[in-house]
C-alpha cells in the first residue's frame, strides 16, 4: 500500500515539475533528500540501536520533500496554548499509535474531570486488543485485515471489557527490556492463525488460548489484581471505581462523501478491522471547525490519519500542505475525497492534538506524537500541524462528546 502510494506521489510530482503546473515560491520548492533506508514496514519504529544491526544498514533512499527554510512556523511550545497532557513517550518498534494517542487522550480527560494526573498502562491494551483480533479471526474463518494496527475506538471497546491499569503495573516489556518491539511477536501470531486458517481449525478456545501464550511469552502476563492504597482489584474495578472514566461519552467523527453527511456508518479503512460502524460523518468545514473548537474550550483531540507527506517533516517538527501539492484556497471536501479514494490520502497514524496558536493567518495545532519521527527535531515527541494539514490529511478524530454536542445535534436520533 506504501509502495504504491509513494511511486503516484513521485510521479504526480513530477509532472508539477515537468509542465509547471502550479508555480511554487522559494518556501515550497520540491527538494530531495537522502536517509537510510529502513525498509521493512514492521521496522518504521526502529530505534538506532537495533536497527545498525540489520542487514541493509547503510542503504540509501531519495525522495521529494518540501523547502521548509521559508516557512514562518511556531518557535516554541510556549507559543501555543496547551491543555495537561503527559509528557511525550515513544511506541518503538510496534504498530500501536492508536494505542497510544487515545490513552494519552484518557489522560488529558482524567485531568479534566478532576481525577488528577495519571499514567495509564498502554500495553494492557494492546495485549486484550490482540486477543480480540485472534478472536475475531476464528470467529469469521480468516476473513479479516490483520496487523498492528487499530482505530481509536478499539481503546474504549477494550477498556470495556477488560478494565485499566496504571503504567507501572503493566509495561509489556520483559526483564531487561526498554523498548517495545511486536516484530517476532505478531509474525507469531499472524503465523500460528494462518495456519489455522489454512487446517480450518477454529477451535476458537484453543486457538485464543495459545495467542495467549504467544503474548506472555513477548509481553509477560498482565497482573489479574492489583494494589491501590492498600486495596486488592482487578482491572476493572480500577476502571470502575478509580478511574470513574465515562467510556460511552467519547465519539468519533469522520468527513468522507462516500457516507451522507449527518449520518453514522463504517469508517473503511483496514485498520478498522471489525467493521465498527459508529462514526459520525459531518462536512469538512464542520469537521475542521469541531476539532478547533474542542481545543479552544479546553479539549484534547485525537486525530487519525496520513502522515506519509513531503510537507511533513520530524526534522523540521512541521506538517504543512505545499502549494505544489494544493494551494491552500483550493482545499475542500472534494480534493480530500479524491486522496482518500485513489489512495494518496491513508489512514496510517494515530496522534494527540494537545493546544493550538495562531501565526501569520494561520492556525496550528501542537501535536503529541509516539512515532520515531517526532524524535528527529528540537521538540522531542512534538509535531506542528498547519491548519491545511489538518483539514486535507486528518480523517477521523476522538473526543468527548460534550465538546461537539451542537454538531451531535444535528444527527437524527435513530440513526
Amino acid at each position: 500500500m506504501r509502495t504504491f502510494k509513494a511511486i503516484f506521489l513521485v510521479f504526480s510530482l513530477l509532472i508539477f515539475i515537468n509542465f509547471s503546473f502550479v508555480s511554487c515560491s522559494k518556501k515550497e520548492e520540491v527538494v530531495q533528500k537522502t536517509v537510510i533506508q529502513i525498509g521493512d514496514e514492521e521496522l518504521q519504529e526502529a530505534s538506532e540501536a537495533v536497527y545498525k544491526t540489520r542487514e541493509f544498514r547503510g542503504q540509501e533512499r531519495t525522495y521529494l520533500s518540501a523547502d521548509f527554510s521559508e516557512i514562518n512556523k511556531p518557535s516554541s511550545l510556549d507559543q501555543f496554548t496547551t491543555h495537561f497532557h503527559n509528557p511525550p513517550i515513544r511506541q518503538y518498534w510496534t504498530g500501536t499509535c492508536w494505542c497510544f494517542a487515545t490513552t494519552s487522550l484518557l489522560e488529558s480527560e482524567l485531568k479534566r474531570l478532576g481525577k488528577g494526573e495519571i499514567k495509564l498502562s498502554e500495553m494492557f491494551t494492546v495485549y486484550w486488543e490482540y486477543v480480540e483480533k485472534a478472536r475475531y479471526f476464528i470467529q469469521n474463518k480468516g476473513d479479516m485485515h490483520l496487523g498492528q494496527g487499530s482505530e481509536h475506538n478499539a481503546v474504549i471497546e477494550r477498556m470495556k471489557k477488560y478494565g485499566a491499569l496504571p503504567a507501572d503495573a503493566y509495561t509489556g516489556l520483559l526483564s531487561g527490556e526498554t523498548e517495545h518491539n511486536h516484530g517476532k511477536l505478531f509474525r507469531e501470531i499472524r503465523d500460528y492463525l494462518n495456519f489455522c486458517k489454512e487446517n480450518e481449525y477454529w477451535d476458537e478456545e484453543k486457538a485464543v488460548n495459545y495467542v495467549k501464550q504467544i503474548l506472555n511469552k513477548h509481553m509477560g502476563k498482565p497482573p489479574e489484581t492489583i494494589e491501590i492504597d492498600g486495596q486488592t482489584m482487578t482491572p476493572k474495578q480500577y476502571l470502575e471505581d478509580v478511574l470513574q472514566l465515562p467510556l460511552d461519552s467519547y465519539v468519533t467523527l469522520m468527513s468522507l462523501k462516500y457516507l451522507p453527511f449527518y449520518t453514522q456508518g463504517e469508517y473503511k479503512v483496514p485498520d478498522n478491522w471489525w467493521h465498527s460502524d459508529v462514526y459520525y460523518n459531518v462536512p469538512l468545514d464542520v469537521f475542521y471547525q469541531a476539532v478547533k473548537a474542542a481545543l479552544e474550550n479546553g479539549y484534547t483531540v485525537a486525530l487519525g490519519g496520513d502522515v506519509s507527506e513531503p510537507g511533513k517533516s520530524g526534522d523540521e517538527d512541521l506538517a504543512i500542505i505545499p502549494s505544489y501539492d494544493i494551494p491552500f484556497q483550493l482545499i475542500n471536501q472534494d480534493s480530500r475525497e479524491y486522496r482518500f479514494d485513489n489512495r494518496t490520502t491513508f489512514d496510517d497514524h494515530a496522534i494527540h492534538a494537545v493546544g493550538m496558536s495562531e501565526l501569520d493567518g494561520h492556525e496550528w495545532f501542537l501535536i503529541k506524537d509516539s512515532g520515531s519521527s517526532a524524535q528527529q527535531g528540537d521538540f522531542k515527541g512534538y509535531y506542528f500541524f498547519r491548519d491545511d494539514y489538518v483539514k486535507l490529511k486528518m480523517l477521523t478524530f476522538m473526543v468527548h462528546k460534550d465538546a461537539v454536542s451542537e454538531v451531535l445535534a444535528e444527527f437524527n436520533p435513530s440513526e
